[in-house]
């Protein structure tokens, strides 16, 4: 039988397991979830359902980098067709630190992407969810600092995020920052005030720094065990303090190169799954094949191991992560259950990052984002058979 069927009413409907149980739901939907229904005699299914993936960072993907203000509408149109076969129907394009005048370049250039996909009707629009800034006011040292070039790391400015704001058509939602500015407290505060997510990233804070940002109103850390010093005071620092901080949900990188299956396990355990978030932070190269690769101006390098480094050298800058790939790794490598690990890219993802009509999973009324999948048991891998966005069909594997 079809597990996909639309009626002369639009109306369309989805078959499918759900991890962790031995209920087959029913879902019908058009651009919202119009009825979920466990079948008490259902027919033999062995594809699994979950709401959309949601991702809140990518910095590109499928050769588009979205920190290039050239980048033209259609080129990023595309990117996110490609995105669609790894189960993603919400995503956070995101900027990172670069000069003012390059940051609001590319900040208008997305904003005027999302602006014309909508326009025309196309889903590609929809799925560009809101912006998420990482930088420029982090930390200026090499370690915390990552591959975001020093020259364009400055104090958080509150005027210069109102002028981000005012480009990108209200479309942020998301600023990666660190608490060990001066400034940080009322930055964050201000952000707060303004219906934005404060992360903290990219950072070399104390303890009493990183208590008075959350104090302040700062809820996520981002990509947490990454961009940091190789050494650290064993017993306290700032990946710990931000483990332990329960009013902080985490966000991890989980392609087996950015952090240690043994480290997401720890830092898992010490948030709860509920606070804990998959993210890739796909750059330009996912989903292409190894080479070399310039992003903005800093040339890369995607290794044959999935790896993306610095042209040269060893330092990490971003990833070539899918999320299907992430949920995958999380039960490899965290020892979770697929339904704890699709959580963490679902309703934990839309519940840190605001995304309204996305944050109580599969229950009528919510937005008609699905993933129909399958799953190897043997291998934990996910293998995405159908992506549906607000309704529409936006992939199918043939």
């Amino acid at each position: 039988m079809s597990v996909f069927t639309t009626s002369s009413s639009q109306k369309s409907s989805v078959l499918g397991c759900v991890p962790g149980t031995s209920s087959v739901l029913q879902i019908e939907f058009t651009d919202i979830l119009t009825n979920v229904d466990e079948l008490l005699r259902p027919p033999l299914v062995s594809s699994y359902v979950a709401p959309g993936f949601i991702d809140l960072q990518v910095n590109g993907f499928a050769g588009v980098d979205y920190n290039d203000p050239g980048a033209g509408c259609e080129e990023v149109a595309r990117s996110i067709r490609v995105m669609f076969q790894t189960g993603v129907t919400r995503f956070f394009p995101t900027v990172i630190t670069g000069s003012h005048e390059s940051m609001l370049a590319s900040i208008r250039n997305l904003a005027s992407c999302k602006a014309e996909l909508l326009r025309s009707g196309q889903a590609e629009g929809v799925a560009m969810e809101a912006l998420h800034i990482e930088g420029p006011h982090i930390s200026a040292e090499t370690g915390p600092r990552g591959a975001h070039p020093v020259e364009h790391v400055r104090p958080p400015d509150f005027d210069e995020f109102l002028r981000w704001q005012e480009e990108a058509d209200g479309m942020i939602r998301l600023v990666t920052f660190s608490p060990e500015w001066d400034e940080s407290p009322s930055y964050v505060r201000n952000l707060i005030r303004s219906g934005v997510v404060a992360s903290i990233g990219h950072t070399k804070a104390s303890g009493e720094q990183i208590a008075a940002a959350v104090d302040a109103g700062a809820t996520m850390s981002t990509h947490l065990g990454n961009a940091a010093h190789p050494t650290l005071p064993k017993t306290q620092n700032y990946l710990l303090d931000q483990m332990v901080e329960d009013r902080l949900s985490a966000c991890f990188i989980l392609d087996g190169i950015h952090i240690p299956g043994p480290f997401f396990r720890m830092a898992a355990r010490a948030k709860g799954v509920e606070r804990s978030v998959l993210v890739t932070d796909a750059v330009m190269p996912a989903m292409c094949e190894p080479g070399p690769y310039r992003l903005g101006q800093i040339d890369v390098e995607l290794r044959p191991d999935g790896s993306v480094v610095l042209q040269g050298g060893e330092r990490l800058a971003g990833s070539a992560l899918r999320m299907d790939q992430a949920i995958g790794n999380a039960v490899r490598l965290g020892r979770l259950s697929l339904r704890e690990a699709v959580a963490m890219a679902t309703v934990n993802a839309a519940r840190v990052g605001r995304i309204a009509g996305r944050q109580r999973g599969l229950s009528p009324g919510e937005k008609g984002d699905l993933v129909r999948y399958e799953w190897s048991e043997s291998f934990s891998k996910l293998r995405v058979l159908q992506t549906v966005v607000a309704g529409q069909t936006v992939y199918e594997c043939l």
